[in-house]
């Protein structure tokens, strides 16, 4: 099974904030493309706390859920 949790997010390089964060440094989720076991996602307010990682299929139907508005505000 591929490795769903990284304990220090700090130890990966490459990270990018979320296209929809204000650039007022904010707090936001951060992204990293390109890992081998899926997509890891942490939260920029703990740059060394964990990061979740999500099957890429998987955050691709999430992403897109989200364009096309099913998560209402």
């Amino acid at each position: 099974m591929a490795e769903r949790i990284i304990p220090n997010a700090a130890a990966l390089t490459g990270w990018r904030k979320s296209s929809y964060s204000s650039g007022d440094g904010g707090s936001c989720v951060e992204v990293l493309d390109g890992h081998p076991s899926g997509v890891p996602i942490r939260d920029s307010k703990v740059p060394c706390g964990p990061a979740l990682v999500f099957p890429a299929a998987d955050w691709s139907s999430f992403v897109t859920a989200v364009k096309d508005g099913e998560f209402p505000a």
